[in-house]
Order: structure tokens, then C-alpha cells, then sequence
């Protein structure tokens, strides 16, 4: 998991951002693009992860004059990339999908070459799959929480709802992808993978 940046720093980040220093907004932006790629990614799936995400920067580059830091700033970036995420799934939603009897079972977009385990490779898709599969609301806070690290305060903040809400979205979000991934004995390990 990338570390987490230093709010201060952040915060001054986005005042500066906020006042037009554009040197500031890019510091910002390239600081948080693997957190908000990733937070996209596993919310909406890797097809459409990166309209998702470029919908986010835009956002935030649009409305940084807006954070008024009341709240850390990846709390803010999170909701605005997570707000940007599911209006890329209730795009998807309304997409005319083409229909083709001879279509085979979707095959996995192809994963860049990277210097891993091959097994991590398919630990990843599977978790995205699982996900995938996944209620919307529990996807979401399992999202925030495992692949984003936001605590739980942080994520009823960010999703406007009450903190036992996020504890119980959480902890069934986490089984039922326990179940799913064949792991009964342990919370599915959504945290270690979410690097694209």
C-alpha cells in the first residue's frame, strides 16, 4: 500500500491549488493518481476505470477552490473520485449493450507487464472480479476502506451516511468476498493488490 501523504502537506497543497498555483495542483494530482486510479478501478472495474478517473482529476481540478478543509483532503479526493466512479457505472448502466450469441465469457483485459508474482496477477483479477460481483454499497465501502485506507469516520463522511452503516456494509461487503474468493477462514485481502 502506497504511504499515506502527510494531510498538512496536502492541505496547504490544495489551499495553494485553490488560489490558482498550478504547480501546487499538479503536486497534488500526481501525489494521489495511483490512490484515485485504484479507488476508480475497484469500484467500476478496469474497463472503465480510466474514463472514471479522468472524470475525477477533472473534478478536482474543477472544484479544489471548494475544499475548505474541514475534512482531511483525501477524504474529500475520494468522495469526488468515488462520486466520479459510480456516475461511470450509471453511464455504463445506460450504454446500449450489443448482443451477440457468439460471444464467448468476457476475457480479461490483458495486464500490463510488471516486475510480480504471476500468482498476485490472478489473486488481483479474481479480487476485481469479486468485486465486481459485489452490491454496489458494500463494494463501495469495502473500496474506501481496504484499497483507499480512509478510517471509518472518514467514510461516512465521504459517503454522507452513518458510521454503524459503513461497520455493517463493511463487514458484509468483506464476507460475502470471502465468500466468494473461497476464503472462509479470513477477510478477503482487498489491500494488497490495488496497484494497476
Amino acid at each position: 500500500m502506497a504511504p499515506r501523504s502527510d494531510p498538512r502537506d496536502d492541505a496547504a497543497l490544495a489551499h495553494a491549488a485553490g488560489s490558482g498555483d498550478r504547480a501546487a495542483l499538479d503536486a497534488l494530482l500526481e501525489r494521489h493518481l495511483d490512490r484515485v486510479h485504484a479507488v476508480c478501478r475497484r469500484i467500476c472495474g478496469p474497463d472503465d476505470a480510466l474514463d472514471a478517473t479522468q472524470d475525477a482529476l477533472i473534478a478536482i481540478t474543477r472544484s479544489i477552490d471548494r475544499f475548505d478543509g474541514r475534512c482531511a483532503f483525501t477524504t474529500w479526493m475520494h468522495r469526488v473520485a468515488t462520486n466520479a466512479a459510480l456516475d461511470e457505472l450509471r453511464r455504463r448502466k445506460r450504454r446500449p449493450q450489443p448482443v451477440n450469441p457468439d460471444d464467448r465469457a468476457a476475457v480479461p483485459a490483458p495486464v500490463a507487464p510488471q516486475r510480480t508474482n504471476p500468482e498476485r496477477v490472478v489473486d488481483r483479477l479474481d479480487i476485481d472480479a469479486a468485486l465486481g460481483r459485489l452490491p454496489e454499497d458494500f463494494r463501495v465501502a469495502v473500496v474506501l476502506r481496504d484499497v483507499a485506507d480512509l478510517d471509518y469516520a472518514e467514510i461516512a463522511e465521504a459517503l454522507s451516511i452513518p458510521i454503524g452503516t459503513v461497520r455493517s456494509r463493511i463487514a458484509r461487503g468483506r464476507a460475502a468476498l470471502a465468500r466468494d474468493l473461497g476464503n472462509h477462514d479470513h477477510p478477503a485481502d482487498v489491500q494488497g493488490h490495488h496497484h494497476a
